[in-house]
Order: structure tokens, then C-alpha cells, then sequence
């Protein structure tokens, strides 16, 4: 199933990422390279659970001094595509459990490129609000800054 952007409900980021979607794959799928590039530095990122399979838990936890790990994203993977898709959603905890304040759901595709990969997520809200509220959250200033992170990452 692909999804159509809704520009109300919806927040998007591309970027052609300098290596092959196996390396960006593996950046999303292994602990170790994901604790390294999820959050914008400076801040720290700890993975508490990443099983990658639908119904499996994505729980991450964030340092922004360097001091006590605090919640991050507690998250459902809904849809794995080996190599080329992951959708997860944080309306569900791991084990289809409900969430109890649902905010988004991202989809995250990895397309060939000549240069590399192409590199695209799409993040879904409930509503406009929600929408807004990611937006003026900072949206394209993190997630942008995660994804050049993910790119120098895997680009060496």
C-alpha cells in the first residue's frame, strides 16, 4: 500500500542519501548505527528495544547533557519491508498495545538512486493540529537534521 501525502496532515522530508539503500537500511535497523544518528546532536539517543518486524517495539531514550536518559519515542512497527520500507507508529506500543497519546505515524521508504538512495519519509498526523504542532515542534529542522546525521553516517 503506498500513501498519499496530505499536505494538511501531513509533514514530508526527501534527500538523496550518497550510499546504497542496504547501508541506510542498516542504519535504521541496526541499534548500535541508530542510537548514533536519531537524535540531533548533541543530544544522546539510547535504543531500549528495536525489534524489527511488524507488532515488534522501536523505545528510544534521550540525553540532552549527557545526564539521566529520559523517554523518547515509544513506537510500533506496522509494516517491514526488508531494504526498501518501514512504516511505525507511536498511536501503538509494541505488541499491537494501544499508546495512550498517539501523535504520528512515519512511513520510511529507500528507493534506488543513480547517486545512491533516495530517501524519503512521510509523517502522518490525526489531525491539522497535530500537523501544526509538529511544524512549529521543529519538524524540518530535526528530522532534516537526523537525516544529514543518517547520511554522513552511512556516506563515510
Amino acid at each position: 500500500m503506498t500513501a498519499k501525502m496530505n499536505p494538511d496532515l501531513d509533514l514530508t522530508l526527501s534527500r538523496i542519501i550518497k550510499a546504497p539503500p542496504s547501508a541506510v537500511w542498516s542504519a535504521w535497523t541496526d541499534r548500535t548505527k541508530f542510537e548514533k544518528w536519531w537524535i540531533p546532536a548533541p543530544a544522546l539517543c539510547r535504543v531500549a528495544a528495536m525489534e524489527v518486524r511488524p507488532g515488534g517495539a522501536l523505545v528510544t531514550e534521550m540525553s540532552e547533557d549527557g545526564g539521566p536518559f529520559q523517554p523518547h519515542l515509544s513506537a510500533c512497527y506496522l509494516d517491514v519491508q526488508d531494504g526498501r520500507r518501514i512504516v511505525f507508529t507511536n498511536a501503538l506500543l509494541g505488541g499491537w498495545r494501544p499508546a495512550q497519546n498517539p501523535f504520528m505515524t512515519a512511513i520510511i521508504t529507500f528507493a534506488d538512486h543513480p547517486d545512491g538512495t533516495d530517501y524519503h519519509a512521510l509523517v502522518m498526523h490525526k489531525d491539522q493540529d497535530t500537523r501544526n504542532m509538529h511544524e512549529e515542534l521543529g519538524f524540518h529542522d530535526g528530522w532534516g537534521t537526523v537525516a544529514e546525521q543518517l547520511a554522513k553516517l552511512v556516506e563515510g
